[in-house]
């Protein structure tokens, strides 16, 4: 079809012959076996040059719409196979609203506009049990790593957030310290990076309990309304900080001058097929490289 297609744009067999790369004899075989086929002359051959009859025009105006869609669907195939269109879902551990997760999320659209996103919230017990029954592709999350023994990628670092009410004290200098923010109210999510950011909290005042802690399971922009309305002191990550709100401050939790950090990693399961998953993986590899010479998960 295709062959005959192009033959009717030239006057001679020669010529569409030389345009094809093949020799003139099995041109016209081929266009001979087309016609027999079809039950209809669609070429008329003189000595002048070879031209299509009038079944023939109609035939290859119908033949040159069958090419250009399957030209599509092979070429939408050939890009959903090399993970430029589909779906991708990504478990989100923390905030997005700033940070590597934005940077990295804003990066793949740029790079793969096609691919649908979609995020998915929980814990690190919820993800990981999703990416076992491929509820999810791969989730980011901290470097705690209980109960998973397939892949893993080592990624970024965020530091560790007081979100404190603007006439709190402690707003008054530029970072504070976990002996300082001991004697407060805190507030931590249920969620989310809650329950590590509450055992690193004991693990820095070796094992003394804070002065109160409320649980809650809400999500960040209702959790920074409770600190602006003087709830308590809110322990987040720097993530979150891309989120302004009222009457809130952002102080950096150090110790002994230094910030305190929580590491990220990429979890997925080296049995997923979704042909989204390895460029998303490879940018994550392109702009987090594990320079630490150690075998991946």
């Amino acid at each position: 079809m295709r062959l005959a297609v192009t033959t009717s744009q030239y006057r001679s067999l020669r010529q569409a012959a030389e345009a094809v790369g093949i020799r003139q004899s099995t041109l016209s075989r081929r266009l001979r076996d087309l016609e027999y086929r079809a039950g209809a002359i669609l070429f008329e051959r003189t000595n002048g040059g070879t031209r299509p009859t009038a079944a023939g025009l109609e035939f290859f105006e119908l033949a040159r719409c069958i090419l250009e869609d399957t030209e599509t669907a092979l070429r939408n195939l050939r890009s959903r196979s090399q993970g430029e269109h589909g779906r991708l879902t990504i478990g989100v551990y923390a905030s997005m609203a700033t940070g590597n997760m934005h940077a990295t999320l804003a990066d793949y659209h740029r790079r793969f506009p096609e691919v649908d996103v979609h995020t998915v919230d929980g814990s690190h017990l919820r993800l990981i049990s999703a990416l076992g029954r491929n509820a999810v592709d791969v989730a980011i999350m901290t470097s705690h790593r209980a109960g998973w023994d397939d892949r893993a990628l080592s990624l970024w670092s965020e530091r560790v957030i007081a979100a404190l009410p603007e006439r709190h004290p402690l707003t008054e200098r530029g970072a504070v310290s976990w002996r300082q923010i001991a004697d407060e109210r805190l507030i931590l999510p249920l969620h989310g990076p809650g329950p590590e950011l509450e055992s690193l909290l004991a693990a820095k005042l070796n094992g003394d309990k804070p002065h109160r802690v409320l649980h809650q399971e809400s999500g960040l922009d209702r959790l920074l309304s409770l600190v602006s309305a003087g709830y308590g002191m809110l322990l987040m990550l720097e993530g979150g900080t891309g989120l302004k709100h009222e009457g809130v401050v952002y102080r950096e939790i150090q110790e002994s001058t230094e910030p305190t950090r929580l590491g990220f990693m990429a979890y997925w399961r080296q049995s997923n097929c979704n042909p989204t998953l390895e460029p998303f993986l490879k940018l994550l590899r392109e702009r987090y490289p594990d320079l630490s010479g150690m075998r991946p998960v």
